[in-house]
């Protein structure tokens, strides 16, 4: 079984973030880097399957992005993965170009499963997940939080297998079955990430990264955003005592809470 797990460098949203001077983009110069929240539990749920129901899994984390993505894919290769791709990109594409950029690679790779992060929280699109899928043709479960092998006999393959899989939806919890080959976005009660530890951190440093330029895809991407510009919203609150509900329900209106 192959499972194929796309990694985002995000900012640590443990700092402080802010605009810079002509508001189109963010002030990072100052803060670091993390592999996105969703996709680190999605790569952990790939390295449960690998050590519970599949031990011959291969697992490949790829990053779509600059040359400063490959230090989150050696993070993942210390977390686990077996092999990491990097496809160079000057910067974040939009999702759908990722979803093209995802099937490409699907395409060359040939995975059984697509396991990635249901979203990222730096931009909070929720999207690429469900463009692969409907590129590839696949089945897709999204926001997942527990994850199930169903063999079916007499089929030995994993071709053969379902998927039980719980989804987060806003009435509870949605269980479904799917068959592999499927995409699945992971939501953050999936699992609890592993830290790295230090010797599979230094192992990882002398694994080597295959990189893959977008021309070798035939890939040209074709942005479908735009930003116009970012506003860094304060956090700033002020007390106001009030004497009733109907005055409260006033002030609430005034600042735009309701």
């Amino acid at each position: 079984m192959k499972i194929l797990v796309p990694i985002k460098r995000v900012p640590d949203p443990d700092h402080r973030i802010r605009v810079d001077l002509q508001r189109i983009a963010l002030e990072l110069s100052d803060v670091p880097h993390i592999i996105n929240p969703f996709d680190a539990n999605a790569l952990e749920e790939a390295v449960r399957i690998r050590e519970g129901p599949v031990p011959d899994a291969e697992i490949i984390a790829i990053g779509i992005g600059d040359p400063a993505w490959q230090q989150e894919l050696r993070t993942s290769l210390a977390m686990g993965a077996d092999r990491a791709i990097h496809v160079g990109v000057s910067g974040p594409p939009d999702p759908w170009n990722v979803a093209r950029i995802l099937r490409a690679i699907t395409e060359r790779e040939s995975p059984d499963l697509v396991l990635m992060g249901k979203q990222a929280v730096d931009d909070d699109s929720n999207q690429a997940g469900q463009f692969v899928a409907g590129l590839l043709g696949w089945p897709q479960a999204t926001f997942v939080s527990q994850i199930e092998f169903i063999p079916l006999d007499p089929e030995p393959s994993i071709a053969g297998h379902q998927l039980r899989v719980a989804r987060e939806t806003d009435t509870g919890i949605e269980t479904i079955r799917l068959r592999l080959p499927a995409v699945i976005t992971a939501d953050l009660r999936l699992n609890e990430p592993r830290y790295a530890a230090l010797p599979a951190i230094l192992k990882a440093k002398r694994k080597p990264i295959e990189t893959i330029p977008l021309t070798e895809l035939n890939i040209e991407l074709s942005p479908r955003v735009e930003r116009i510009a970012l506003q860094e919203v304060s956090s700033s609150r002020k007390c106001q005592y009030v004497q009733s509900v109907d005055e409260l329900l006033d002030q609430l209106f005034l600042n735009r809470c309701l």
